[in-house]
């Protein structure tokens, strides 16, 4: 079965849709940039002060 040009424009929906991977994607990555933050904030503190373990 094909649909004609006609039938083709009054298709709705599509791939936009919120999904449980995509939120965890979105997790992910928010936690790996706030974990970067913290690494560079850690390097500059100890450059600063000269504490180093």
């Amino acid at each position: 079965m094909s649909l004609k040009n006609k039938e083709l424009l009054q298709v709705i929906g599509g791939a936009v849709t919120i999904n449980a991977t995509f939120i965890n994607a979105l997790s992910r990555a928010f936690t790996t940039i706030i974990k970067i933050g913290q690494t560079i904030g850690t390097v500059i503190r100890r450059s600063l002060v000269r504490d180093y373990c």
